[in-house]
């Protein structure tokens, strides 16, 4: 059995490029299926967020139709709400990352927010890294990355291949305009090899021990390939 931290979003809005506020949080699926599979496997879990603030999920994602329908929709919501650790979660600035074999990191426009400008995020990504262990990041999740730009010798991913929500995705999404930044763009500039699929399918990048999902669709094979290194 493996001890996994979640680090989740603490912001409900996305600050965008006109000054307004898009509602958000994280995306329930990149929340939910990594979680059913970990416990499916054994795995200890805990969350943590900026300041320890309770989490919201992105409404968008429960709706029916990111759920397949109305009975998915409940299900999902049902969920999240059934998941312990969203109530009174770890505050991220007082993690040890010796505590945890592996970080995983859902998604949601959220962390575009404030996960990518958090140092308290940065430091447990660079941490775990540099450990040897294992940090999965999927969707709007590595926007995280970003916040390690200013690591010492440069952010641990600069030159490794990775995927994020994708300019296509944003713009297909509608708000690739309105952003005042795009995750695929910042990410290149940052030194990443960034490998880009056709919009909206599963897909993963593994280089090391970095894991990365380009969508909400690739939240469970990415939890399955980051399960599989825990064995």
């Amino acid at each position: 059995m493996a001890r996994i931290l979640f680090v989740l979003t603490g912001a409900d809005h996305w600050t965008l490029a006109d000054g307004t506020k898009h509602p958000t949080g994280f995306w329930a699926e990149e929340l939910l299926a990594p979680y059913r599979v970990f416990v499916e496997d054994g795995h200890e879990i805990a969350v943590a967020t900026p300041g320890g603030v309770r989490p919201v999920v992105d409404e968008a994602s429960l709706a029916p139709g990111a759920n397949g329908g109305e009975e998915g929709a409940a299900r999902a919501r049902r969920e999240v709400a059934e998941i312990p650790q969203l109530e009174s979660p770890l505050v991220l600035a007082d993690i040890d990352t010796a505590a945890y074999d592996a970080v995983f990191y859902p998604g949601g426009h959220g962390p575009m927010e404030d996960l990518a400008s958090d140092a308290d995020s940065a430091r447990v990504i660079t941490e775990t890294l540099a450990a040897d262990k294992p940090v999965a990041l999927v969707c709007h999740g590595p926007a995280a990355l970003v916040a390690t730009s200013d690591a010492p010798g440069g952010p641990p991913f600069a030159g490794r291949r990775l995927t994020a929500f994708t300019n296509a995705e944003e713009t297909q999404g509608g708000l690739a305009a309105k952003a005042p930044w795009l995750l695929q763009d910042r990410l290149r500039e940052l030194g990443a090899d960034f490998v880009e699929a056709e919009p909206w399918g599963p897909h993963v990048v593994v280089d090391g021990r970095l894991l990365t999902g380009q969508n909400p669709a690739s939240s469970l094979p990415l939890a399955q390939e980051l399960s599989a290194a825990l064995r």
